[in-house]
């Protein structure tokens, strides 16, 4: 794959000629903080002396020129010396550890980086002419506002890109141990120079608690994600920062990207482990199974260089799904169907495939963990230099329904996260992920986090007497003598006739309740064969159900074009790059916009009766099992009253 167009190189000499400054950051400054409270005058393992050419406590000061930087804090200076800290990170050892040394080079790399970023930033804007004119006095009055508006937006780059670099390259060293950093504070934004010295000021003081080496690597990396979120979040707001947001920026050497504020990460692959299965080894759940085979072919027409999908261009990607079912029907089935199927056609590409499970492990009992754990697996996904598949089994136990009073604050932390992720205002939809939900009991599962689902698969399991002989067969294996009998073994797994019947049998609704609302309005208004018709069909679900939003409609708008989309991807252009995976986008486009088909009646009537199917299905069952729950209890207080009238009877 070739580098993107829109990238700019960032030159190894211009990083390296920032190597002294980022150098004398790390052997030692003084900083008074601002924000955070000052630390005690015991700093530690730190040593006592000061690096040449630092000042004494009671030596003169440097004054700043730059507006507002008059009135710094008159608190006591602080030495920070973060060479020596990490050096001494275990007092135990008289060397430096290849660890120690590994940590000192990365983090005066990913110094020297953003201050080269920096450089190329001032060049891009109008910084460079305002801070020469501000040293020598002659800046105009009318463009300091403008100044410090610069100042601040290159302070936030600068953090950044510090952050996300650091924690791109020790994710090499990065083990199983995790850290707790707590907010961070000292994130300061009058000038770059002074936003690095805060946050490394903040860097020093967390380092300085930590009783050995062992948590150097997870401490660190705790503390880029912290600043990059709360740079990120500050970003969202701040003004003039479209020269660096609309760019991206790549250093060859260490295969490292700069794109805007979101973390990079390393392209590698994930391991998988689990037993894949082929999709002859899946009975029943065809409409299930023939999606989750077209999504996994969609994935493969993302393009790296456009960084963008031709289905999510065109309409008809699915970016979240649903798949429901009861407990034995094939829910994992279908997971490693479609794992095997990415990871095979990755290593066909020779494109980067990681898949990811968010599981019960991720809820922690300390506050933020939880939302900390799944943000990261959202992003470990969301990497637009991989195809992603991530997966949340039983999310019902995972995700806390919001008004229960059993979900903890971890579980209703991850709702929060995923809520964003999957349609929030900074969604993203590439077209190089997807993220799959599976449950046994979809009722439990917030509602706005389930309309969040684009598409729902029901997974049904085998059907038909047909389906039971082929799963019997399938898992009797081939250690026997028993003869088949009368049965043509896997006819009925026939993928195209068998999508078609599922599909033909949504032409009516499978609820009770939707059938009723359905054979309503066609008694009403006749065939529901115009848009006008099908919008009144529309609104009467939504009066018999007022969980049936506008965003029902998006997400059976999305089926109906994935519909459109109703066709496989030739296995041919799987096996053979050259014949489409390697292509550029613009061909890639052309190619899949001639394999479209037209939206139709049908496919519209029977999207809807899908989705509402599911709604209503969700809606009944939560409905019985909160009358379940309300009976039990009823009849538990009748009982523990029976009792307590009995023993004071007695």
């Amino acid at each position: 794959m070739t580098a993107s167009l829109n990238l700019m190189e960032i030159r190894e000499a211009a990083i390296r000629a920032q190597y002294p400054q980022a150098l004398a950051l790390m052997e030692g400054f003084d900083h008074a903080p601002r924000i955070a409270k000052a630390r005690p005058a015991s700093t530690g393992t730190a040593p006592a002396e000061r690096s040449p050419g630092i000042p004494t406590a009671t030596g003169r000061l440097f004054r700043a020129t730059t507006p507002g930087l008059t009135a710094r804090s008159s608190a006591a200076q602080d030495g920070v010396h973060l060479i020596a800290r990490i050096s001494q990170a275990d007092p135990g050892e008289a060397l430096m550890s290849p660890a120690q040394a590994s940590v000192l080079q990365a983090l005066r790399r990913a110094l020297a980086t953003a201050m080269a970023v920096g450089e190329l930033y001032e060049d891009r804007t109008a910084l460079g002419q305002l801070k020469r004119d501000n040293r020598e006095g002659r800046l105009d009055p009318s463009r300091r506002t403008e100044f410090a508006e610069l100042l601040a937006a290159a302070s936030l780059i600068g953090l950044h890109v510090t952050a996300n670099m650091l924690s791109f390259l020790l994710a090499a060293q990065a083990s199983e141990g995790q850290a707790e950093v707590g907010e961070l504070e000292e994130i300061l934004t009058d000038n770059p120079a002074l936003a690095l010295q805060g946050a490394l000021w903040e860097l020093d003081a967390i380092l300085s608690r930590l009783d050995g080496s062992l948590k150097l690597v997870p401490t660190l990396t705790a503390w880029c994600e912290r600043l990059m979120e709360a740079v990120a979040m500050r970003a969202g707001t701040a003004p003039r920062l479209e020269a660096f947001t609309s760019a991206a920026y790549r250093v060859e050497a260490d295969d490292f990207q700069v794109n805007g504020f979101t973390p990079a990460t390393h392209k590698r692959s994930t391991a998988l482990t689990m037993a894949f299965k082929k999709p002859t080894e899946v009975v029943g759940n065809h409409i299930a199974k023939y999606q989750s085979m077209k999504l996994a072919k969609m994935l493969m027409a993302y393009d790296f260089d456009k960084r963008l999908n031709p289905f999510a261009e065109l309409g008809g990607f699915i970016f979240t799904f649903m798949g429901d079912g009861k407990p034995g029907t094939g829910k994992t089935t279908l997971i490693q169907m479609m794992a095997g199927l990415l990871n095979d056609y990755c290593a066909t590409a020779g494109y980067p495939f990681r898949y990811a499970n968010l599981s019960t492990e991720s809820i922690d009992s300390y506050q933020g963990k939880s939302a900390q754990n799944a943000k990261a697996f959202i992003r470990e996904i969301i990497d637009p230099a991989v195809i992603g598949f991530g997966t949340i089994d039983d999310i019902d136990q995972l995700a806390g329904k919001r008004g229960d009073r059993q979900s903890s604050s971890g579980q209703l932390e991850i709702t929060a996260v995923l809520m964003e992720s999957f349609a929030g205002a900074n969604t993203v939809v590439r077209g190089n992920c997807t993220f799959g939900m599976f449950s046994n009991f979809p009722e439990n599962v917030d509602d706005a986090l389930r309309q969040r689902a684009g598409a729902r698969f029901l997974v049904d399991g085998p059907q038909s007497k047909e389906d039971y002989i082929d799963l019997l067969s399938l898992l009797l294996g081939k250690r026997h003598q028993i003869p088949l009998g009368e049965h043509d073994l896997f006819a009925a797994q026939e993928i195209k006739k068998a999508v078609a019947a599922s599909y033909d049998a949504h032409s009516r609704p499978q609820e009770e309740a939707l059938k009723k609302v359905f054979d309503s309005v066609q008694g009403k208004i006749g065939a529901l064969d115009t848009v006008a018709r099908l919008g009144a069909y529309l609104k009467a679900i939504q009066e018999a159900d007022e969980r049936f939003t506008g965003r029902a409609i998006k997400n059976i708008t999305d089926a109906i074009k994935v519909r459109a989309m109703d066709f496989e991807l030739p296995d041919e252009w799987m096996e053979k790059p050259e014949l489409f995976l390697t292509k550029d986008y613009a061909t890639k486009l052309a190619m899949i916009s001639e394999l479209a088909r037209p939206i139709t009646v049908e496919m519209v009537i029977q999207e809807i009766n899908r989705y509402a199917d599911s709604e209503f299905r969700y809606a009944d069952k939560s409905d019985e099992a909160a009358i379940d729950n309300a009976v039990r209890d009823m009849g538990r207080m009748e009982e523990a009253k029976k009792r307590y009238l009995e023993q004071r009877g007695a």
